[in-house]
C-alpha cells in the first residue's frame, strides 16, 4: 500500500511539475487530462478520490484508537508504535495525494482558462483589425464624397460669383439707361419749351404783321 501511494505521489508530483513548466510535454499532459475528464472519467476519479479519502479517515481513526489504547496502558508497545507510524505514513501519503490531485485539477482548469482567454484575445484582435480596416474604407469613402461635395460647392460659388457680377453689370446698365432716360426726358422737355417759345414768337410776329396790314388799309 505504501509503495503504491509513493508511486501515486511521484506521478502526481511529476504532473504538477509538467503543468507548471511551459514545455511541449505540458500540452500532451493537458490533452490527457482533458480526455480523463470526459465521459466516465470524472466518475472514476471521484470514486478513487472518495475511496482514498475513506482510507485516509480510516488511518486517522486507527491512529486515534492506538493513541487511546496507549493512554489506558500508559505507554505504546513496540507493535503499536510500528502500527501508529505506519498509519501516520499512510495518512500523510494519502493526504498529500489528495492535495496534489486538487492542485492538478486547479492547474488544469487555469491552463484551459488561459488558453481560452488567449484564443478570445486573438479573435478580438482579428475582429478589431477587421473593423479598423472596414472603418478606414468607410472613412476614405466619406472623405471622397466630402471632397466631391466641396468641389461642387466651389463650382457653385464660382457660378454664383459670375451670376452676381452679371447681375451687378445689368444693374449698372439699368442705372445708366435710367440716367440717360432722365437726361433725354429733360432734353425733350427743354425742346418742347423751345418749340412752344418759337410758336409763341411766331404768333406774336403774325399778330404784329396782321396789325400792320390793317393800319395800311385804313
Amino acid at each position: 500500500m505504501i509503495q503504491l501511494l509513493f508511486s501515486v505521489l511521484t506521478v502526481e508530483a511529476s504532473v504538477v511539475v509538467l503543468l507548471l513548466v511551459k514545455t511541449p510535454i505540458r500540452k500532451l499532459v493537458t490533452l490527457g487530462l482533458d480526455r480523463l475528464k470526459r465521459g466516465r472519467g470524472p466518475v472514476m476519479v471521484k470514486t478513487l478520490a472518495g475511496a482514498l479519502f475513506v482510507m485516509f479517515g480510516s488511518s486517522l481513526y486507527s491512529m486515534q484508537k492506538i493513541g487511546t489504547r496507549s493512554d489506558d496502558i500508559g505507554s505504546l508497545s513496540a507493535t503499536d508504535q510500528v502500527l501508529w507510524s505506519r498509519h501516520l505514513l499512510e495518512a500523510s501519503l494519502m493526504g498529500y495525494s489528495l492535495f496534489l490531485s486538487l492542485i492538478i485539477d486547479r492547474l488544469h482548469h487555469y491552463i484551459k482558462e488561459l488558453r481560452s482567454m488567449k484564443k478570445s484575445k486573438e479573435a478580438l484582435t482579428k475582429q478589431n483589425k477587421t473593423l479598423e480596416e472596414s472603418n478606414a474604407d468607410k472613412l476614405n469613402s466619406k472623405n471622397r464624397k466630402i471632397s466631391k461635395m466641396e468641389e461642387r460647392i466651389a463650382q457653385l460659388e464660382s457660378e454664383l460669383n459670375g451670376k452676381s457680377k452679371d447681375a451687378e453689370l445689368a444693374e449698372t446698365n439699368v442705372m445708366n439707361l435710367k440716367v440717360k432716360s432722365q437726361a433725354l426726358h429733360k432734353e425733350y422737355d427743354h425742346l418742347m419749351d423751345e418749340n412752344q417759345s418759337v410758336k409763341d414768337q411766331m404768333r406774336s410776329i403774325e399778330q404784329t404783321l396782321s396789325d400792320s396790314n390793317g393800319k395800311h388799309s385804313t
